[in-house]
């Protein structure tokens, strides 16, 4: 188990010690994407949606989610965050949407799985919004492309 913080000399899962670590910024953004079919992306794009405001409600569902990430993950530590902003876009191309997520704190361990929690959640909310009219939908490409701050410093993703 050696390298893997969250299990102790015996191979058991706790939660990382990290009192001794000093505060300071860190910030973590998360890519994702959710692909439909085309009739479900003109539904979406053009407002037609029978739920409502897709994009907005996923919106506030990833805020939502980062918020919650130590309720939701059992080994991460409840974080004072400082920011949650995502960005929901139409890729026509996809066709579907593209979600980006970031997350800041001031503290002692990293936001990335906050990141990857709002994205996640706000993914999972399109589809659920959607899902009447396409089942078929896919959730995909969830993954951390920025993490800077704390003793590894800065992670981007290439």
């Amino acid at each position: 188990m050696a390298g893997l913080t969250h299990f102790d000399a015996e191979g058991h899962a706790h939660m990382v010690d990290v009192s001794d670590k000093p505060v300071t910024a860190r910030v973590a953004s998360a890519r994702g994407h959710v692909k439909m079919a085309r009739e479900t992306f003109e539904i979406l794009a053009e407002g037609r949606a029978k739920k409502g405001d897709v994009l907005g409600v996923a919106r506030l569902a990833g805020i939502m989610g980062a918020k919650r990430t130590a309720d939701l993950v059992p080994l991460c530590h409840p974080l004072p965050i400082t920011k949650v902003a995502l960005d929901l876009t139409l890729d026509a191309e996809m066709p579907g949407v593209r979600i980006e997520a970031t997350v800041k704190t001031s503290g002692q361990t990293g936001v990335e799985m906050e990141a990857l929690t709002a994205v996640s959640t706000a993914a999972l909310t399109v589809y659920d919004m959607l899902k009447a009219v396409d089942r078929a939908m896919e959730l995909g490409g969830i993954r951390v492309v920025l993490k800077d701050g704390g003793k590894s410093g800065r992670y981007e993703a290439k």
